[in-house]
């Protein structure tokens, strides 16, 4: 198993949900950049699990402890380590799934793969638990791209049926990005947040969960970054995000919807605006051939609902090789969308930060 990513900028994950503790090595880190460790903090306090309804009741301080790779808060240029103490666990709750694999998780598949050896406890390595390491390599990362200009931002979409307002794809404000920075449910129109809190709630009080997407806007960036044919933004980003447990669908701009239009209606009209090309609309996302084009980059995520649900499910018993029926303990989000923005966000700035020279 190899948990890395990036070329220029590369993180290795490491660490199991109910394992001493995660964390995350990044290498190629210039040196000399302060890093202010605050604005770190509440990156990782907006993935934190146990501080809402929607959310998994686990308490973890997710505090990073980084063991090098920076002094005095500065970037030495070495490789910067940072470790998260796992501290609320409760492995017992998963010992009825050493031979019942989970509908809708990870266990068979990593079962066959590793020959039956993989951690099962917690979802072992293949826990959303392991996006918090993430977070801390993607805040540490969007802020040296904030000292090129280049801003990430994004926000719960939809939750079920209820959508939020989508970004302005042409100009986006620097005040709409510094609001959903610092939001634990980050949404751009307020009022949509009552209904989807009663959406999650449906579901938990269901014993079941919920799904949704999450949308991500990447501005500052000039036109001329990506290299096709298979190292192009999309293609780039694309590999960052599905890394995200849940993750199923990524698009970009209009994504699905262009299939049901014709050219003369997807196609963004370009004009000169203050001496700089731009377009009109920006249906393409910010990216044409693998390329930016300087227009904001934009794109969603479908986050799938959470597969360990309380109800009973059909499974089978790989020991006695019968069928068998599942019922599953522990403590789980009833919908994860709300905690995985930050997460979506921070592998943006992975995939940015290995695409500039």
């Amino acid at each position: 198993m190899s948990s890395t990513y990036g070329d220029k900028v590369k993180i290795s994950v490491f660490g199991e949900s109910h394992g001493n503790g995660i964390g995350v090595v990044i290498d190629g880190l210039p040196a000399g950049v302060k890093i202010d460790m605050d604005k770190v903090l509440v990156q990782m306090a907006r993935r934190a699990p146990g501080k809402d309804k929607t959310a998994t009741p686990r308490l973890e301080k997710d505090f990073p402890k980084v063991l090098s790779g920076m002094l005095d808060n500065t970037l030495t240029g070495a490789p910067l380590c940072a470790v998260i103490e796992n501290t609320n666990t409760r492995s017992g709750d998963y010992g009825n799934l050493l031979s019942c694999p989970r509908p809708g998780h990870s266990d068979y598949a990593a079962f066959v793969k590793y020959n039956a050896s993989n951690d099962i406890r917690g979802g072992g390595h293949f826990s959303g638990r392991l996006t918090a390491p993430i977070v801390f390599a993607g805040a540490v990362c969007r802020q040296i791209l904030e000292q090129k200009g280049i801003k990430i931002a994004a926000h719960i979409s939809s939750i079920g049926s209820v959508c939020d307002e989508q970004f302005n794809p042409v100009e986006i404000e620097d005040k709409l990005i510094e609001k959903l920075n610092l939001s634990s449910f980050a949404l751009i129109d307020d009022s949509a947040e009552q209904k989807m809190r009663d959406e999650v709630e449906k579901a938990r009080t269901s014993l079941d969960s919920v799904g949704g997407t999450i949308e991500c806007a990447i501005t500052g960036i000039d036109a001329g970054v990506g290299d096709p044919m298979f190292d192009g933004v999309e293609g780039v980003i694309a590999k960052a995000v599905f890394g995200v447990p849940a993750i199923k669908g990524v698009e970009f701009g209009k994504g699905f919807e262009l299939a049901k239009m014709r050219g003369s209606q997807s196609n963004d009209p370009f004009r000169y605006k203050d001496g700089k090309v731009v377009t009109e609309t920006n249906n393409m996302g910010g990216i044409l051939g693998g390329i930016t084009n300087g227009m904001p980059v934009i794109f969603r995520a479908a986050v799938k609902p959470t597969p360990s649900i309380s109800q009973k499910q059909k499974t089978v018993d790989l020991q006695k090789k019968e069928n068998a029926e599942l019922e599953i303990h522990g403590r789980h989000d009833p919908c994860i969308v709300p905690r995985a923005v930050p997460v979506i966000e921070a592998v943006a700035a992975l995939a940015i930060i290995n695409m500039m020279d």
